[in-house]
C-alpha cells in the first residue's frame, strides 16, 4: 500500500489503515459540491484524503454560518455523532476545493472503536479540536465586531490555502459570517482603503504588510 494521509494519521496501526481502505469507498468532488446536507440520513463517515471541505449551519431565516473546516486527514465529528446515534444531519458539508474523500460505513465506525484504541483516540482528538473551534465561533459572535471576524476569516482561509490571494465572492463571505452581503462589501472596501487588502473580481489579496 502506498503511503497516504491515513498511514501518517495511524502510524502505530497499519492494520487499521488496511481496514479503512478495505471497507471505505473513495470518491472525488469538485469545489461547491455538497457532501452532506441538513436533515439527511448519515450512512457513512467522510474522511478527507486530499483537499478540504467546510461545515455550515443554516438558521431558520436562511442565513448560514461557517462552523469549521475539515482538512486532509480529518473527518466531521458531527457526522460521527449523528451516524452512531442514527440521527439526521444538523449541518451541511460543502467542498471548498477539489477534494478526495473516503467514506466509511457507520457500522464499521462503531466496530473499530471496540477493536482499535487508535481509532477512538482519533475521534477524541477531532472532538477536542472541533469543540475549541466552535467556542471560538461563539466568542467571535458574542464579543467581536463583524470587521474583526471578517479579517480573521480571511486570515484563516489564507493560511489553509497557503496563498495571500483568496478566490471568493462577497456573497460567500457573508454567508460564512452569517451576515448580509452589503455589510461585507462595505467592510472590504474600508479594509482596501486602509491598505490592508486589495479587491479584485471575485478575489481578495491580503497585502504583505498587513
Amino acid at each position: 500500500m502506498q503511503p497516504s494521509i491515513l498511514t501518517s494519521e495511524f502510524t502505530s496501526s497499519p492494520e487499521l489503515v488496511e481496514k479503512l481502505y478495505k471497507y471505505g469507498v473513495t470518491k472525488t468532488y469538485q469545489e461547491g459540491d455538497i457532501i452532506l446536507d441538513e436533515n439527511s440520513s448519515i450512512r457513512s463517515i467522510p474522511i478527507v484524503m486530499k483537499g478540504m471541505m467546510k461545515v455550515i449551519r443554516t438558521e431558520e431565516d436562511g442565513r448560514e454560518i461557517l462552523l469549521y473546516y475539515i482538512k486532509a486527514g480529518e473527518s466531521c465529528i458531527m457526522s460521527f455523532l449523528g451516524g452512531m446515534h442514527n440521527e439526521k444531519s444538523i449541518v451541511k458539508a460543502e467542498v471548498e476545493e477539489d477534494t478526495e474523500i473516503l467514506f466509511l460505513p457507520v457500522d464499521k465506525v462503531s466496530l473499530f472503536i471496540k477493536e482499535y484504541p487508535e481509532w477512538l483516540d482519533y475521534i477524541f482528538r477531532l472532538y477536542h479540536k472541533r469543540f475549541e473551534e466552535l467556542l471560538d465561533i461563539i466568542n467571535a459572535i458574542a464579543f467581536k465586531k463583524v470587521d474583526e471576524r471578517l479579517l480573521n476569516l480571511l486570515h484563516k482561509k489564507s493560511e489553509i490555502l497557503k496563498s495571500k490571494t483568496i478566490v471568493i465572492t462577497h456573497e460567500q463571505l457573508a454567508n460564512e459570517l452569517g451576515t448580509a452581503r452589503v455589510v461585507v462589501s462595505r467592510l472590504l472596501k474600508q479594509l482596501e482603503d486602509s491598505g490592508k487588502l486589495q479587491l479584485g473580481r471575485n478575489k481578495i489579496t491580503i497585502l504583505e504588510d498587513l
